[in-house]
């Protein structure tokens, strides 16, 4: 009665069954371990964000990576801005999807040492890439910081290309290996978006605190995978079910025309 299951159009619908299900099952637990990787961000985020600012200094120190649970976490330091070594990240956008640049500049600590500083977003001039946009100056003198602390940017993380030749005092990633390069000094490792002191006038315009309580859609993805997996089996079996019901109704009409004829005489 199932003799046509080892017809070849129907070894390869079940051989293709047969891969379906545990890629769905497996793109069920990728969707799972995104969730879970939200949910714990999101608890790393508001117990960062809650907790009291420390010294930058406590957390990081020169070519030292920030570690997962101290990302965002409030930090201060004590020292001054150095605005003649100021870059700006390209491709950079605001709470309003407007395109421009995050306006990077060292902070020179009592001890010699840098931190990098994320004092926040200005727009492009629009005319051109190159141009170096105009910035308002960081406060001078001696200052007191304090921002959240996050590790450096890298291609993987951030999906961006680290590109190479860039116009003067322009670099697409925030990275603390390189600043100490250019500088020529001991510069802590990961980076800090600027909260205090705010700026003067309207820009830079400051770095809007993360999102914390979206969890996103992967939960509902998760399940949706899962009930894939589970209805390639139970269409192949009602795909089986009506073939053989066909083949029986086809087989068993047959039968009835043949015993209809007329004998030959």
């Amino acid at each position: 009665m199932y003799r046509f299951l080892l017809s070849r159009q129907w070894v390869i619908l079940t051989l293709v069954a047969l891969v379906l299900v545990p890629t769905m099952i497996e793109l069920g637990f990728w969707q799972l371990h995104r969730h879970e990787r939200r949910v714990a961000l999101n608890q790393v985020i508001a117990d960062s964000l809650a907790a009291k600012p420390v010294p930058a200094e406590s957390l990081t120190s020169p070519g030292a990576e920030v570690d997962d649970d101290d990302r965002y976490r409030r930090v201060t330091a004590k020292g001054r801005f150095a605005p003649e070594d100021e870059v700006v990240v390209r491709r950079r956008t605001n709470a309003d999807d407007r395109v421009g640049y995050h306006v990077l500049t060292p902070f020179v600590l009592d001890d010699g040492k840098v931190l990098m500083v994320n004092r926040g977003w200005v727009p492009s001039d629009g005319r051109s890439q190159s141009a170096f946009p105009e910035i308002p100056a960081p406060p001078k003198g001696e200052v007191t910081v304090t921002g959240r602390l996050l590790p450096d940017q890298t291609t993987e993380d951030s999906g961006i290309k680290n590109l190479e030749e860039l116009p003067d005092r322009q670099v697409m990633l925030i990275d603390s290996g390189q600043a100490a390069e250019r500088l020529g000094k001991q510069v802590l490792g990961g980076y800090v978006e600027l909260t205090e002191p705010a700026p003067s006038g309207d820009t830079p315009e400051p770095i809007p605190a993360p999102d914390h309580d979206s969890i996103g859609n992967h939960m509902a993805y998760a399940v949706q995978w899962w009930l894939f997996a589970a209805g390639v089996p139970v269409g192949w079996v009602i795909l089986v079910r009506r073939e053989a019901r066909e083949r029986a109704e086809a087989a068993a009409g047959k039968a009835d025309a043949e015993e209809s004829e007329p004998a030959a005489v």
